[in-house]
């Protein structure tokens, strides 16, 4: 199985705030596809996590997890403070993560990396290029 245009397509829209197009592309993908869907989103948390922060520490996590959950109190509910400074730091770190179940990393990964890519303010060509690299570590694990 390999991450497809429309999971490409979807995870561009979800990345923009194009909840429409997501719903939409989202509603037509197949059940199959979950697992690479998954790793794409894995992927692309990983990549953007890396690039943000492993030139700096844990502060730098806190402080960014705490921006992300004060756009709104919907995501101060949403997202565990531990567990997604957990998450990221894991990305460039030792820090062991195995005590937190696949939906709740899941559900971090996708909504920290909006974070991460709204503050990164990446054009077209930048998130077509950080996709594009995703998709590609993504079809790696996949294989």
């Amino acid at each position: 199985m390999k991450v497809t245009d429309d999971q490409i397509a979807s995870m561009r829209a979800y990345l923009r705030g194009d909840v429409e197009t997501f719903d939409r592309i989202s509603a037509q993908l197949d059940a199959a596809s979950k697992e690479a869907r998954g790793a794409l989103i894995t992927a692309a948390f990983f990549n953007a996590a890396e690039r943000t922060f492993k030139d700096g520490g844990r502060a730098e996590v806190i402080e960014f997890v705490g921006r992300v959950r004060a756009r709104s109190a919907d995501l101060a509910q949403s997202i565990d403070p531990r567990i997604a400074e957990r998450l990221i730091l894991a990305t460039f770190t030792d820090e062991d993560v195995e005590d937190v179940d696949g939906k709740t990393q899941g559900d971090h990964f996708g909504i920290l990396l909006a974070g991460i890519i709204a503050e990164a303010q990446l054009s077209d060509a930048e998130l077509n290029s950080f996709l594009d690299e995703s998709r590609k570590l993504a079809d790696k694990w996949l294989a």
